[in-house]
């Protein structure tokens, strides 16, 4: 299969550890220049050592907690440099906990990071890839958007947002050759889920062993994801060999999300 993406131009978000990572990794081996964007100055520069030809990538110092900042920035560089032919929507989940017990600060937070932020890198890239008649614009979000987690209550409501605003903008942009889908991972492993693991065990009295296994057990799989059998999707949706693509939700979960 050719997935056609060499010298393809990729805004790869949250892109310093985790899926995020993996991905701008995945996407640099097929020949994609690569911008990173996150927060810490020094990861990302350590990032950028690693990727493959780090000569031909670059990378965005920003903060998800300030979308007119990030749009600001990433208007700047397109500006002074290039545009995009891929986004990669990407940025840490919202604080564990029971929905009832979150506040409000907490719903406008993760509203802001997540669905904010993701609309105003859509609209920064949008205009490049309407004049060059392709574009991909993939959202890692989580299974929660079919099926709510317990004790990720926040999590669960703005994933839900995010996907229907995903599936609005794959509808308004399908006739560009732009494509719009969302990736759902399952438990990965990523510092994410130590998070999420290290919580629950707390909850219940278990240790962190137990509880990671009880974890595994979710899935038919029987074990947690690589952040790189994630990324492997991900690169797939961005590619030409993706095109009839358009509007979906794609679990990586190992099969654990029971419904359709």
């Amino acid at each position: 299969m050719k997935l056609n993406l060499k010298n393809k131009y990729a805004l790869v978000c949250g892109s310093t550890a985790g899926i995020g990572k993996a991905t701008a990794m995945a996407l640099a081996k097929e020949g994609v220049n690569i911008t990173l964007v996150a927060r810490n100055r020094e990861k990302l520069k350590e990032v950028l050592a690693e990727l493959p030809n780090s000569e031909n990538h670059n990378f965005i110092v920003a903060d998800f907690s300030n979308p007119k900042e990030l749009r600001e920035q990433v208007i700047k560089f397109i500006e002074k440099s290039h545009g995009f032919h891929i986004l990669i929507n990407n940025t840490g989940g919202p604080r564990s906990g029971d929905i009832l017990h979150a506040s409000l600060d907490e719903f406008d937070l993760a509203f802001t990071q997540h669905l904010k932020c993701n609309h105003v890198l859509a609209q920064a890239v949008v205009p490049f890839m309407k004049d060059i008649g392709y574009g991909r614009i993939i959202n890692i979000i989580s299974t929660s958007v079919k099926e709510p987690i317990p004790g990720l209550g926040v999590s669960n409501t703005i994933r839900g947002a995010v996907g229907n605003w995903s599936k609005t903008l794959s509808i308004e942009l399908g006739s560009y050759g732009i494509t719009v889908n969302n990736v759902l991972p399952g438990f990965t492993e990523t510092e994410r889920l130590n998070e999420i693991i290290k919580i629950k065990a707390s909850g219940s009295g278990t240790s962190f062993e137990e509880m990671a296994e009880m974890m595994k057990n979710y899935s038919p799989a029987q074990r947690f994801a690589k952040p790189e059998e994630t990324a492997n999707v991900i690169t797939f949706l961005a590619s030409e060999a993706a095109s009839y693509v358009n509007g979906i939700n794609v679990p990586v979960d190992g099969g654990r999300t029971k419904s359709l």
